[in-house]
This record gives C-alpha cells, structure tokens and sequence, in this order.
C-alpha cells in the first residue's frame, strides 16, 4: 500500500518533534527518537566522528547538537565576515550558532525548519545567549521564508534527503541565493537498490535513510535549478557513520555520506 506524502511527511515531523522534546539525544539524523538506539549512543563520540571539533561542542548552547547530522558542513562553506547564511532544516540551531561566529556581528545567520518545537527550542537557545546575529523561521525548505537573492551560503546537514520533492528545494535554493552564492551541503545519498522493507519503512525514511536519492539524480536537479560548480563526493568514513544508525540494518550497503557542493 503506497503511504501518501502528507502521511509521510507528518511522521518525520512527530518524529523531530519527539527529538526536540528529549533535547540532545540524538544517534544520527532522524533516529533520536528510537529509544532502543540511545543505549549505546556517544553524542560526542559521533559529533568527532563526522567531522566537528571538540571547541564546537563546547562552544554551543545546550541541546543545541542533537547528533542529527551526517557531516559538518561548516568546514566546506568556508565563511567569511559579512555573508549571510541560511541554514535548511536548522533543528536546535547547532550548525547555526557555529555559523554565526564564522560570519561575526556584520553577518547574519537565518535557520529555517518545519518543526514548531525545534524552531522554539533554537529561539530560547540563541535568546539566552543574547545572539544578534541569528535568527530562526518556521516554514518548509521547499518553500522557503526568505526573499530573492538575499543569501551568499546556504547550509544543510542531513535534511534535504527528507523532503518528498528535492528538485523543488533546489529551486528555492537558487532563488533565495546571490549570484555567486554558494551551496555546501552534507547529505546522504542512495549508492544502491534498497529493499523494499527499508524504503517503504517509515521509521527509515525520518531516519535520513529510505528518502535518499541517487547522486545522478541530484546532479541532474542542481543543474535544472540552474546551479553550475557542482561537486558531489563520499565522505571517507562514510560506511563508519552510517553503522551506528541501524546496526541490524546494514545501510551502508544502500546509502553514503555525501558532500554535495554547487554555484549560482
């Protein structure tokens, strides 16, 4: 039986919902919520391990990492004094409030999510700690809140593989991005036929895991948004992150870590 998108996407947004409820309990992407997962799981461990510095972990308000990402996309950015960023599916706001120190009181920082609790658990973050320079909106990435060629970097750690119309999302990418904006996203990405019991699983598709596409075939959608520079590569401990998710599971039999890099 064919699960419609609204039932889909209302499960991956009760399933953020729980994550920011719990706080920073995450175990990779969308699987904070799988209690079973928790036992076992190292929030800084996995923080190191796909590619953050402890000074980052030590150096954002709590809760703010929830261990939901696949990669840092911060390093690939390369931000600079003065740009403004935005940030696609923010969560608690970590990647944003690194972000913001990189771009200094000049730039600004805007994270956007669909998760009520998220956007008012990053709002109470970034209100205690009296940050000028960020700010978070509710809304979806495939319509995004933000206007015309207003942002120089776009960010996204481990959220685009989530939304059932990825072409749309460039779209709004591009739109909202500068000419010579810059896209720099983490992601996981398909690399072979997955079964039937994991891509029709829900709780795989909150995971990061059954919504992933083929590198092809965002390649293809960068460049029908009309993005041009794109780069698209594994990370090199690509299989030792994805293990942690769903040990039983095997995904990274099916799916990698990707860095995924693109210009307007």
């Amino acid at each position: 039986m064919k699960i419609k998108k609204e039932e889909i996407r209302e499960h991956i947004r009760k399933s953020y919902e729980a994550v920011a409820l719990k706080g920073s309990q995450g175990c990779g992407c969308g699987c904070g919520s799988q209690e079973d997962e928790l036992k076992s799981f190292d929030l800084k461990d996995l923080s190191l391990k796909i590619g953050y510095a402890e000074s980052d972990l030590s150096d954002v308000p709590q809760n703010a990492n929830m261990g939901l990402g696949c990669g840092n996309p911060i390093i690939l950015a390369s931000l600079r004094k003065g740009e403004t960023v935005l940030d696609l599916g923010s969560g608690g706001g970590f990647d944003c409030f690194l972000a913001r120190k990189e771009v200094g009181d000049t730039g600004f920082v805007i994270g956007v999510d669909m998760t009520p609790e998220m956007i008012r658990l990053s709002r109470e973050n970034a209100e205690k700690n009296e940050y000028t320079n960020v700010e978070f909106r509710l809304g979806e990435i495939e319509h995004l809140p933000v206007p015309d060629e207003s942002v120089d970097v776009i960010i996204s750690n481990c959220v685009i593989n989530l939304s059932l119309e990825k072409e749309q999302v460039f779209k709004e990418a591009y739109r909202v991005l500068k000419n010579g904006g810059r896209l720099s996203i983490s992601d996981v990405v398909a690399t072979a036929d997955m079964p039937q019991n994991i891509k029709h699983d829900l709780s795989m598709m909150a995971g990061c895991i059954s919504g992933a596409a083929y590198s092809g075939d965002i390649e293809r959608m960068l460049k029908n948004a009309g993005f041009s520079h794109i780069k698209m590569y594994p990370k090199d401990n690509s299989s030792q992150i994805l293990k942690t998710w769903a040990p039983d599971k095997n995904i990274q039999d099916f799916v990698a870590s990707f860095v995924i890099e693109a210009q307007k």
